[in-house]
């Protein structure tokens, strides 16, 4: 498979690099990430860079679909990614790092990676979760399309949670 490259205005979007463990790192430290994505937090460059290496393996194959999300100038600022549930469908997941937060960009990304990769994996249909007290996340999904389905208790990272969960479909 060619490997994914997505530009837009502000962003570039492509496979991770080994160099990006430093800059993986330090993103997924930051305060929201460590409370709403606990499983994505790295507390070394070499902890980022063992996930990087299982990441790039998964893309000519089964599995998650992570990619860095960057500034045009190369700043990797984030991720986007596509996830694999139990039930044979896929989440879209993304983290914008603390320092570039509010600027647009995960909506941004979020918009030119859903057709791309719902192409790739042949899906016309994906799943958008987040707790209910994470209204940022909540707002990036209502501004890239997806339809709230359901407003309750679930399963999140393995604890019991309020969520929301979205459905994006291709028209």
């Amino acid at each position: 498979m060619d490997p994914l490259r997505i530009e837009t205005a502000r962003l570039t979007i492509v496979p991770f690099t080994e160099q990006m463990a430093e800059s993986v790192c330090r993103n997924s430290l930051d305060r929201d990430n460590r409370e709403f994505l606990p499983d994505e937090v790295f507390e070394t460059p070499a902890d980022a860079l063992d996930t990087i290496r299982f990441l790039r393996g998964c893309y000519d194959g089964e599995g998650p679909q992570v990619y860095p999300v960057l500034l045009r100038d190369g700043t990797q600022i984030g991720h986007v990614q596509a996830v694999p549930m139990a039930d044979d469908s896929w989440e879209i997941g993304y983290h914008i790092g603390a320092a570039y937060t509010g600027k647009g960009y995960a909506v941004e990304a979020v918009r030119a990676f859903l057709p791309v990769i719902m192409h790739r994996l042949g899906i016309d249909r994906i799943w958008g979760i987040c707790r209910t007290d994470n209204p940022a996340s909540e707002a990036v999904l209502r501004r890239c399309g997806f339809a709230l389905q359901y407003k309750g208790p679930g399963l999140h990272h393995g604890r019991q949670r309020e969520l929301c969960r979205y459905l994006y479909t291709l028209k």
